[in-house]
Parts: C-alpha cells; structure tokens; sequence
C-alpha cells in the first residue's frame, strides 16, 4: 500500500475499540465477545527467525535491534510486551508518507512482518493503542541490496500484477464515487427508505479497497470513523455518522436538513478526493502492499466485522464481510501465480488459501438475503464461531504470503 500520507494530522482511530463490544451490539453482545476471543491474534504468531529484524514494543518504548538493512524484502519480528494494542510503522523521510505498517499487534503477541525497501533513508515508530501521532520515531537506513537477481520474466509477472491491482483499485473508486453521489441525494433530500436501501452495496466499493483508502492519511478516518473511536472533541463524518440518522437509535434524534446536505457533501468531496488520489499520474503500488493489502482486509474482518461492531445501527456488517473478503481474494488473485512458483512453499501457501477462500466464501452464501444478507442480529453464537474458525483459518496461510513473493 503507497503510503501517499497528506501533510495534514492523521485523525486518531482507536481499531482496538472496534474490538470493543458497545452497547450498539444489540443482543448479540454476548455473541460477539465470543467471537473476539477466537479471532485473537492466532494468525499472526510468528516463528524465530535468524534473518528478521527484532523490535520490541511496550507501552513506553519502540525499540528496534538495528537501524540498517540491505534494500528488497526486509522481515521485522515485532514484540509486543506492553499491556495496550501497538502499531509498528516505517515512515518516508518527510516523517508523514506511511510505507509500511503492521496494525493491531495485541499484548503478548509476536508477528513477522515483512516489506519491500528501496535504497534511502526511512524513520521507525510505533502508535500505542493506534492512535495519535506516530512515537519513539527513529532513523532507519536502507543500503543498496545484496544483488539477488530477479529474472526478466519474473519482473515482467510482477509489473502486470502490480498494473492489474491499481486498475482494480481505480475502477473500484469510480464505482464508489457514483454510488456515493446517488446515495448522498437521496440523504440529503429526506429519502430515507433509498438511502437505507443503498447504504451497503455503496459501502461495498469501499471496503474491497480500504487498505488503499487507509494508505491517504485522514481519508479513512474521514470516511469510515465509527462513533466507538470517537476522541473527545472530535468531528464525526462518513458514512457511520449518517448511518446513525437513516437506523436512528432510541432516544436520538436525526439530524435536520441543513446537517444532513454538510454531511451528504462532506461524504462526496471526500471520496472524490480519493478516486483523485488513486487516478493522479504518481499513484504506485508495490507487489508487497497487495499482498499485505489482502492480509489487512481480512484483519478488518476479524477485527470488527465478526463481531457485529462495524454496523452499530444498520446490521449490515456480512455485507462489508463480503466485500472485504472480495477484495482479499482480488489482491491475493494477481499474485497467486507468483506464489506458486516460489517452490514447494509457495505450492502449499496457494493450496491452502485456494481452499480456505472457497470454505469460507461457501459460508458467507447462507446468509444472502436478496441482493445483500441478513441482519447480523440473526445469526446465532454457534453461526458466528464457525465463521470466525474459518477466517483465522484462512488469515494463517494468508500471513505467509508477502514473505513467499517477495524472497
């Protein structure tokens, strides 16, 4: 994911209270607690490795074993020893452009984590409990590689995947932009039966791509914020603030006309902006962020959308359920070929995911309702755990699959 971070503060998003159950849960709250202990960090245990590169999280400190490594793949072992989720961050030299990241990094937890540099100077931090300003930023260098050769025509698979992806992600914001700019009048102009009926499948759009959407600074945020991560002060716009008045909660009150054309146009410009942002001639992506990408699309899945946290009013988590898994399966699709043919490892990463996508697509299918699915309301404690089973089984295969494409 190009990590094109805007000079603007990033807006604090606390992912771990998406972990939280609140009281929007409904009657699921018991369900959904459950379904957060199974999801847990199983997934991403990592194993020693003598070629990874030690950091060590806690609550104070963000430490890393060396501030130098050789350009290409680059694996981070990242610790967690503090008591709060982390978030370990390689930043640009302008200390704001992202490169790369690691998200939700529970307490206790070991993960490998694994990025493709490029020659030049880099800066490490870490978010404590993911909000905030990066801390604990500290100078990292990349020195020229140590000329491992990649064949011509495994360069020329790569480029046609990376081509493939971004014209994904662009037709994807196109789609959003015409759905987001339907949905918004009807909104705006009091049509809440239509609006309510085009909610989701708007939403589709943006959840295949989120882990791009995520990769613009405040976009996301902007976008996507859930009142749960609200900090105190904070504006709150996107699509779960005008989700809120179209499944208006008891005791809650709407907002009027006025707000609601600041909100519909606010909801525009901002995905505007992002269909600009990945259409503008700089817009590049590395075949590591894809691959990454389908690993973090999942991780929302496990983060929020299992638990039934992601749609505190309208219910419709399984279809960004859906969607998220659609666009893990489109990014892990443009470089399955390259995984296969990283030997008997890569030959079994593939069969796994081959099968563990089709399980857990299966699945998800009992539950279409029409056009979208039921209510998350109507799933039993029994329907939840057998599909988080089957995300964290497919999220184990899925964590080895940047460090097979890029050896």
């Amino acid at each position: 994911m190009p990590r094109s971070r805007q000079a603007t503060t990033r807006t604090p998003v606390s992912r771990p209270a998406r972990r939280r159950l609140t009281a929007a849960a409904g009657s699921l709250a018991g369900t959904a607690a459950l379904a957060v202990a199974l999801t847990g960090c199983v997934p991403n245990q990592a194993t020693a490795s003598d070629e990874a590169i030690a950091v060590t999280l806690s609550d104070d400190t963000c430490t890393v074993s060396t501030n130098t490594a050789k350009a290409g793949p680059i694996t981070f072992q990242v610790t967690n020893t503090g008591t709060d989720v982390n978030e370990f961050e390689l930043l640009a030299t302008d200390k704001l452009r992202i490169v790369g990241e690691k998200e939700n990094i529970g307490p206790g937890t070991t993960v490998n984590y694994v990025v493709q540099l490029a020659e030049g100077d880099y800066f490490s931090a870490c978010r404590v409990g993911m909000v905030g300003e990066p801390a604990h930023v500290a100078k990292f260098t990349v020195a020229p590689g140590s000329g491992t050769t990649v064949s011509q025509s495994e360069s020329k698979q790569v480029a046609q995947a990376v081509a493939n992806y971004a014209g994904y992600v662009k037709d994807q914001s196109g789609a959003l932009l015409t759905a987001t700019k339907t949905f918004a009048a009807a909104y705006a102009g009091g049509d809440d039966a239509a609006a309510r009926a085009q909610y989701a499948a708007a939403r589709s759009f943006y959840e295949r791509i989120e882990p791009t959407a995520e990769q613009f600074g405040d976009l996301d945020p902007a976008l996507d914020l859930r009142e749960a991560d609200l900090a105190e002060g904070q504006e709150w716009t996107g699509w779960h603030r005008i989700e809120k008045d179209l499944w208006a909660p008891a005791g809650y009150t709407p907002s009027d006309a006025a707000t609601r054309t600041q909100l519909a146009d606010k909801l525009v410009t901002d995905t505007q902006r992002l269909y600009d942002l990945v259409h503008a001639k700089d817009f590049t992506l590395t075949i590591d962020q894809i691959s990454n990408g389908a690993i973090g699309l999942m991780e929302e899945v496990a983060g929020s959308k299992i638990t039934g946290e992601e749609e505190a009013f309208s219910h419709t988590d399984l279809q960004d359920f859906q969607a998220n898994l659609e666009g893990a399966q489109v990014a892990y699709g443009v470089v399955r070929d390259i995984a296969e043919q990283k030997g008997s490892s890569g030959k079994d990463v593939v069969a796994k995911l081959d099968g563990e996508f089709r399980t857990i697509e299966k699945t998800l299918a009992q539950y279409r309702s029409g056009d979208g699915f039921v209510s998350y309301t109507e799933l039993s404690t029994e329907q939840v755990k057998e599909l988080s089973d089957q995300v964290n089984a497919l999220s184990e295969p899925l964590s080895h699959l940047t460090s097979i494409i890029v050896k």
